[in-house]
């Protein structure tokens, strides 16, 4: 099932805002755009008509966007020798510490991948392919970038442009292609960023 988009501003021919306690509504025409219960309070929603809550809605949304245009994202990268993964015992899974993973690829390309089978290799811990994909689900909704380099420049954050090199930006759907190297080859090690910006600092 593909993920909703944010809700945007809209008009009031594009929802349908209906209300449930102290929440107001907000159904989006367009079936792809998330629904969302906007908190008001009992006492102030009564007061409001549909385009009172939808203007609150829309100005609340525009201003979420200029705070978020005024930051901008440093991911963190945990420095070599601390713990980069923590295990979260309320959740039951392993959740990244820092913005930035740096992990070593157990799997082998040619061979069908299991979910209980090891994946990748971080801080010399196996991680299985479950509990890698629920460890970086805690960042559901953001981009994410893969950079593969050979296993001993996992630290390495700037790399000559001639070498050979393959990245992935999952965020624009980017593939790039350089050299010889097989995003697929077993032993190789991938530095993950879960970030919003192509800027990266090392925490």
């Amino acid at each position: 099932m593909p993920r909703l988009k944010r809700p945007h501003v809209a008009s009031m021919e594009e929802v349908r805002i209906t209300r449930e306690g102290d929440a107001a509504v907000i159904e989006y025409a367009d079936e792809s755009v998330a629904t969302t219960n906007f908190g008001l309070g009992t006492a102030k929603l009564a007061t409001m008509t549909d385009e009172d809550v939808l203007d609150a809605w829309n100005d609340c949304l525009r201003n979420m966007e200029a705070h978020r245009r005024s930051i901008e994202y440093v991911a963190t990268e945990i420095p070599i020798g601390k713990p980069q993964v923590k295990f979260f015992a309320r959740g039951d899974q392993w959740v990244p510490r820092g913005g930035v993973l740096r992990c070593q690829i157990l799997s082998d390309g040619g061979i069908e991948p299991s979910l209980d089978e090891p994946f990748v290799a971080i801080d010399d811990r196996d991680f299985t392919l479950a509990e890698f994909m629920k460890m970086i689900g805690t960042h559901g909704g953001w981009g994410m970038r893969i950079e593969f380099v050979p296993d001993d420049e996992l630290h390495v954050r700037e790399r000559p442009p001639d070498r050979g090199r393959a990245s992935v930006d999952v965020g624009v759907a980017v593939v790039q292609r350089g050299g010889r190297a097989r995003a697929q080859a077993a032993g190789m090690s991938a530095g993950m960023s879960l970030s919003r910006t192509r800027r990266e600092r090392r925490g």
